[in-house]
């Protein structure tokens, strides 16, 4: 009986050393979960039971257990690198092969999909080709690589202040090359439809109390007529409380169209560029504007006794633009920045729970599958529910602790010397028996 008790202590101290060595040789694992012999005493069955002073048979190994407890966040150099801070898995596949991981390393391959460094693509939520999230059904996340195409401009918001104690100029008529012909300029880029840009210069001559003219020039050119120099005009007028007047637009000319909202509307804009003549002789470039022409709503803009001001100025357009870098936040969206300052919408990291974590079956390459005692995988995005957050740029280190690790070795070894020692000392006394006489 004692060499069987003493062989499986034998079998236990070299399965816990198998398990802590195994840890130690993971420390350095991204992602890594350590793990534990849990062991089990044996008792010899009887039809009889054991009885009140049952001796023991010696010891089985139970279980080995993982723990997921969060390892250390350690901040890398790669955008692509992610961890999870909190609870969930990263889902990846491989030809269809589902399986789960908390090691972050991801990049893309050569057709731009996120892979780990198995080649496993990453799985998410896509993106349509507007960029909109699907959400609801996981797929392979793909970067898109290629060039963004040119958002010709349609909408201009402005809002700008005239100075209302600025008198008529003395010169007349407009003249965009003398500033004593005008009181105010402003200028912004607006884009046709091959990506170029083109300025815009707005002129306010005050022609009265309370009344200006706008004048248009599209790069010091007439909008309609590149060959020509001479402005689109438009009225405008305040009321005596400062604030712009839409109902005292002019009607609708060949220079703008008066929207019921109370904007103006340039269509008939052709985009031209100049030859290398001297002078240069300006025609179109082949590009077109905007198919519903160029929108300007400057309806909250005011008139008061300060200066000249613009407080605000956008437009929606942008050149073409290449991909300079790519952005993932705490929920797992991915955004492609492009070097015309856009950004767009590539997809989004999902994440799996699982009802018993411990019942996931580890495949090597600190990856585990769904199993049975597992539980289905419950998916969702990362800070939604109990899944925790993404942080990119950084990898969850292993969640081995060395010294911890280091005293379990010792006291594995001095459990497999006191084994063998109960082997010894039963050795010795069964020579006993066998020399008695």
């Amino acid at each position: 009986m004692a060499f069987n008790i003493g062989l499986s202590g034998l079998r236990a101290a070299t399965n816990d050393l198998n398990v802590t060595g195994n840890n130690i040789a993971n420390a350095g694992t991204v992602g890594f979960k350590q793990s534990r012999a849990e062991f089990a005493d044996v008792y010899a069955a009887s039809v009889l039971g054991t009885g009140a002073n049952a001796q023991g048979s010696g010891v089985l190994l139970g279980d080995v257990s993982q723990l997921f407890n969060q390892g250390n966040i350690s901040y890398t150099q790669n955008g692509l690198d992610m961890a999870i801070n909190g609870n969930g898995f990263f889902v990846t596949s491989n030809n269809g092969e589902i399986s789960y991981t908390r090691a972050g390393y991801f990049g893309t391959d050569r057709d731009g999909y996120m892979v780990n460094n198995f080649g496993n693509r990453l799985q998410g939520y896509t993106v349509d080709a507007n960029g909109i999230l699907q959400n609801g059904v996981l797929g392979d996340i793909q970067i898109e690589t290629a060039s963004q195409s040119p958002l010709p401009t349609s909408t201009m918001d402005q809002v700008f202040n005239l100075n209302s104690n600025n008198l008529v100029p003395a010169t007349v008529p407009f003249n965009p090359v003398d500033p004593t012909s005008y009181n105010s300029s402003t200028s912004v880029n607006i884009f046709d439809t091959q990506g170029n840009a083109h300025v815009l210069t707005q002129y306010f001559v005050k022609t009265g109390a309370n009344t200006w003219d706008m004048n248009v020039l599209v790069d010091g050119r007439n909008p309609a007529n590149p060959a020509l120099t001479t402005p689109f005009s438009a009225a405008i007028q305040f009321t005596t409380a400062g604030l712009l007047d839409p109902a005292a637009l002019p009607p609708t000319s060949t220079d703008f169209t008066v929207n019921a909202d109370g904007t103006l509307s340039l269509t008939n804009w052709i985009p031209a560029a100049p030859d290398t003549a001297v002078p240069p002789n300006w025609a179109s470039n082949g590009a077109a504007a905007s198919a519903a022409g160029v929108t300007i709503d400057f309806n909250q803009s005011t008139q008061f006794s300060s200066s000249f001001s613009v407080t605000k100025i956008a437009q929606d357009g942008y050149t073409t633009g290449s991909l300079s870098g790519l952005n993932i936040d705490d929920t797992g969206v991915i955004f492609a920045r492009y070097t015309n300052g856009q950004s767009r919408t590539q997809g989004q990291v999902a994440l799996a729970s699982f009802a018993n974590v411990q019942g996931l079956t580890p495949t090597g390459k600190t990856a585990w599958v769904e199993s049975f005692e597992s539980g289905a995988p419950v998916i969702g995005t990362p800070r939604s529910g109990t899944l925790g957050a993404l942080q990119a740029g950084a990898l969850e280190d292993s969640n081995v602790e060395l010294s911890d690790q280091l005293v379990n070795l010792i006291v594995a070894q001095r459990n497999y010397q006191a084994n063998a020692k109960t082997i010894e000392t039963e050795s010795a006394i069964t020579q006993t028996l066998i020399n008695l006489r």
